[in-house]
């Protein structure tokens, strides 16, 4: 080593390196586990001083979406969120608050469970070591958690609590009279007394203990059903809706779906439909999250309408049930379409084709069974997406079945067709082509008669047969819409509406109702990774649910993990779970304590889906450790109940992807409100405030092949990009392993240090916006950490340079602006802005030189505390403190110094600038005019030209018109 090189470094033994920064931020990390210092006191929490603390500060709890425990562990976008809520929450703390912020892991699923096909390893193997991998990730980030309340939703102390409310769902029915879920009891109560009559006109002690246990589940918030599902071979298990793709596959696996009728778990989150909708207005969410939960909740008002079935087939089926919101059109009904699924299509359909059928409804075959069969094979390949789609190519079949219109009496044919769900209304539509876009099309497809009922506002006339599309209009008149009893001609369309209505109920032959687009939750998954439900079947098959003293019922040890899995194209198969084959744990014989004493009973031997632990985790997060309650009252009551602009309460500050938006958001929120009805918590609402985050992305590079290829191999030349010598493409994506783009927190952790990381990944630019990674930016934050040690650390000595002195007035005026501007922006989760300011104040104290006046150093390390915690705890210790910064007072920022002494006024003349003046920001109106006019260049300017006007707006711009 040169003698020059020798005395370099001896000059900066005590510079902010990256070797530096590993051993404070690993210092710090240990004291912070040692102390305790981010634990958060519960109310009655005597050791914490729970009951001191809550009445002296108010509360604010914070949340991230729950991680999934990955097999690769983090890449620098995964942090996003939980740096952008760390930084949140400490300056909250400074801020006088009482901070509740921690993290847990979503750790059941099918990631695991592929795993552990894959490689034989116990999925609880795999999912904790994932886990174990991630913490020590996420502690090097310097997250201030209070790990006390972390959990896995695979413990089973959790999963016991999940288990519950399932059992509480199961015996608990919604009174919609009330608009609440109550207990089962109640009902069985009405039952016994005649309060509630017995469909059928029976008793209930008439009844069987099968018949029971069938009428009752008509009722259940969990229900069991034979029901339509999404079916794929090639997991092996039924899917939600929210979980196949627009294409039709499933979004884990990309394997194709279809629809296939099975008895699956159900939760009833539809009788909460209207209560899901209304209560969005008193949340702090994204509009945009508010309208797709809107939309996928889907609330249509309009009416249900009866069709008997059979007269002009001669099979017997009393009625088809159709709702519409437009039952003003029903004289223009001229055919019916069921969704290929309906359970009437097999009782409707006659063994040979009526008379005069036409050859293009038949579809070319012999007989309509033939014809419905071979159709229902075709549509049980799309998916509803697909099947809702605008397709220029209407498809459809005959049931050689009719229904007669009930105003009209006429005789209409009844088709299947894909684009009739079962998802929507009741399955089944009566089309009126002349006013409805898809019917018209299906009409001319099937060369089906239209009839005009809606005067058209154009010139098209009414014959319909002639037109190019469908009229379609809310505010034109009613026409040929009349019979013997009632006459809707001449009438808008809501007066028709409403007298149509009447007409149909004073007959008993339809309703006025709500509709939604919403479905009951699916609940049921054929795999063994998942909570397993607290269910079990006597031999008669009715479900009983476990007592809570034989919960949690935990996993049983499997050999084989994998749900069996069938040729992804055979939809001619049904689910066999993991646990079917367990014949030890399936079969068992228990005393349920129903005075029933020991019974044989097998268990249900699906589990429940990925979504079941993050229904309620934020619940479990306020008390982690209760064995004896979901949580207690009045710790929920003070973290989480209804206040003052929070109507429905809630966690104060959620932080996750907009991806979630009606899978998780919509789950939780329903959870929350039965949990809320039947008393055992006082939230009506999870998530107060919701804020999405951005993504980070980063550049993918890409072969002649296509294939991803790895982005610290490749060499940019000329503008161009290479990889071993062959030139790749590049694109802006996501950032993942499988794209060989991924960049971990620990390589840049290793590089700069974990507050480095910090401050760049919140630097890049708005929170909830999507901003590219460039690794080699990341050294901006590092040199702003460097200047910023530079200005209280001697590097050479390692001594603290300030001093007791008075700052001058321009440092003081820098100190103050940066402190309430930052400051309003960590609260309001601007961080980018935040760093910029206290980066511009940094800056200045570097360009002014000398030693810093002590209160400035202070107020300086106090302001970037919560964004880079490790540097700002040691030189807080460095200026000799002993306590932790995490708890002091955040800087206030003193108003005579953040407005401005002066700012700089435009005068124009003729629209070109004459003058700049510097004057006071609080000079009136007038006053600026006298001073602009006065000026010496305005006047030369002038030239003694009339003035016309002059227009003020002080104090930054004065305009002179002349004439």
């Amino acid at each position: 080593m040169s003698e020059n090189s020798a005395a370099a470094e001896a000059a900066a033994a005590h510079r902010y390196t990256a070797a530096m920064a590993a051993d404070i931020e690993a210092r710090w990390q240990d004291f912070w586990d040692a102390e305790g210092t981010y634990e958060a006191p519960n109310p009655g929490d005597g050791e914490l001083g729970g009951d001191a603390v809550q009445a002296a500060k108010p509360k604010k709890f914070i949340m991230d979406m729950f991680p999934y425990p990955s097999g690769s562990g983090l890449h620098v976008g995964h942090p996003l969120g939980y740096i952008a809520t760390d930084v949140y929450a400490r300056h909250q703390r400074m801020t006088g608050h009482n901070v509740l912020h921690t993290l847990g892991f979503d750790a059941f699923g099918l990631p695991a469970e592929q795993y552990a096909v894959q490689t034989g390893t116990h999925p609880r193997t795999s999912t904790e070591a994932n886990m174990e991998n991630m913490k020590v990730q996420l502690r090097r980030l310097g997250l201030g958690h209070d790990k006390r309340r972390s959990f896995a939703t695979i413990d089973p102390e959790y999963y016991k609590w999940t288990q519950w409310i399932f059992v509480q769902i199961f015996n608990s029915w919604y009174d919609t009279e009330a608009q609440t879920a109550r207990p089962i009891a109640e009902l069985v109560a009405q039952f016994e007394s005649g309060e509630r009559a017995v469909s059928g006109g029976r008793s209930w002690s008439a009844l069987s203990a099968t018949e029971r246990a069938d009428l009752l589940s008509e009722y259940r918030l969990a229900y069991a059903s034979d029901a339509p599902v999404n079916w794929c071979p090639g997991l092996g298990t039924v899917l939600a809706n929210e979980e196949v793709t627009a294409d039709g596959r499933s979004e884990r696996g990309n394997f194709p779906v279809f629809k296939a009728k099975l008895r699956q778990w159900n939760m009833r989150i539809t009788a909460y439909a209207d209560r899901l909708l209304n209560d969005l207005d008193g949340l702090d969410w994204p509009e945009a999250i508010k309208l797709q939960q809107r939309n996928w909740i889907g609330r249509s008002e309009g009416a249900r309408v009866d069709f008997a079935v059979g007269s002009g087939s001669g099979v017997g089926a009393d009625k088809i049930t159709v709702f519409t919101t437009r039952q003003d059109t029903l004289f223009g009904a001229t055919y019916m379409v069921l969704a290929p699924e309906h359970e009437l299509v097999d009782t409707i359909v006659p063994a040979a084709w009526p008379e005069s059928t036409h050859d293009v409804w038949t579809g070319g075959h012999a007989t309509p069974a033939e014809a419905v069969a071979k159709y229902r094979a075709f549509a049980a390949s799309k998916s509803d997406v697909e099947r809702q789609a605008d397709a220029k190519e209407k498809t459809g079949v005959f049931t050689g079945a009719y229904a007669t219109n009930p105003v009209s009496g006429e005789q209409v044919p009844v088709f299947i067709a894909d684009y009739v769900l079962m998802g929507y209304g009741t399955g089944a539509i009566m089309a009126v082509p002349a006013h409805d876009t898809r019917d018209f099309a299906f009409a001319r497809a099937f060369e089906l008669p239209m009839r005009c009922v809606v005067q058209p506002s154009d010139d098209r006339g009414t014959d319909a047969s002639v037109w190019d599309d469908a009229f379609v209009s809310y505010d034109a008149e009613l026409v040929n819409s009349a019979n013997a009893e009632i006459s809707l001609d001449g009438l808008g369309v809501v007066d028709a509406k409403a007298k149509i209505t009447e007409w149909l109920a004073a007959r008993s032959i339809g309703e006025g109702t709500v509709n939604f687009r919403l479905r009951d939750w699916l609940f049921s998954r054929q795999r063994y990774w998942g909570e397993p439900f607290p269910i079990v079947y006597g031999e008669d098959g009715i479900a009983h649910a476990l007592p809570e003293s034989m919960l949690p019922l935990e996993l049983p040890e499997v050999e084989d993990y994998s749900p069996r899995t069938f040729d992804a194209d055979d939809a001619d198969t049904v689910p066999e779970p993991p646990l079917s084959r367990n014949e030890d744990w399936v079969n068992v014989t228990l005393d349920l304590g129903d005075g029933a004493g020991l019974r044989s009973y097998r268990r249900e031997t699906n589990t429940m889906p990925n979504w079941a632990g993050s229904c309620w985790y934020e619940l479990r997060y306020l008390d982690p450790r209760n064995s004896e309650k979901l949580v207690d009252p009045a710790i929920e009551q003070y973290w989480m109940g209804p206040r003052e602009g929070q109507p429905h309460g809630g966690v104060d500050l959620y932080v996750g992807g907009a991806e979630h938006a009606v899978l998780h958001l919509l789950y939780a929120r329903f959870w929350s409100k039965v949990l809320h009805d039947l008393g055992h918590i006082s939230s009506v609402e999870p998530f107060h405030k919701l804020y999405n985050q951005g993504m980070i992305q980063a550049f993918v590079y890409r072969d002649s092949r296509q294939i991803a290829v790895p982005a610290t191999e490749v060499e940019e030349r000329d503008g161009a990009f290479y990889y071993q010598g062959e030139k790749v493409s590049r694109v802006l994506g996501k950032m993942g392993k499988s794209l060989k783009n991924a960049v971990t927190p620990d390589e840049i952790c290793g590089e700069y240090g974990a507050d480095t990381l910090r401050l760049y990944e919140m630097a890049m630019g708005p929170l909830d916006v999507s901003r590219p990674w460039d690794t080699r930016a990341v050294v901006g934050q590092y040199r702003l950490l460097q200047r910023l040690w530079r200005n209280v650390v001697d590097e050479t000595t390692g001594e603290v340079t300030v001093v007791d002195g008075e700052a001058d007035e321009a440092t003081l005026r820098a100190l103050h602006k940066a402190i309430d501007g930052a400051g309003q922006d960590m609260a309001g989760l601007r961080f980018n802005t935040a760093i910029a300011k206290v980066t511009e104040l940094n800056n200045h104290l570097t360009k002014a030189g000398g030693a810093l006046p002590r209160t400035v150093a202070e107020q300086l390390v106090l302001l970037i505390a919560p964004l880079a915690p490790h540097i700002a705890e040691e030189l807080w210790r460095k200026l000799g403190h002993t306590e932790s910064v995490v708890h002091q007072d955040f800087p206030v920022a003193d108003p005579a110094y953040v407005v401005d002494e002066t700012v700089t006024c435009v005068v124009q003349v003729k629209g070109k600038v004459r003058a700049r003046l510097e004057i006071s920001p609080s000079i009136t109106d007038e006053e600026l005019e006298k001073l602009a006019l006065a000026d010496a260049g305005v006047v030369a300017a002038l030239g003694g030209a009339e003035i016309r006007k002059v227009i003020v707006r002080a104090p930054k711009l004065v305009n002179i018109v002349t004439a």
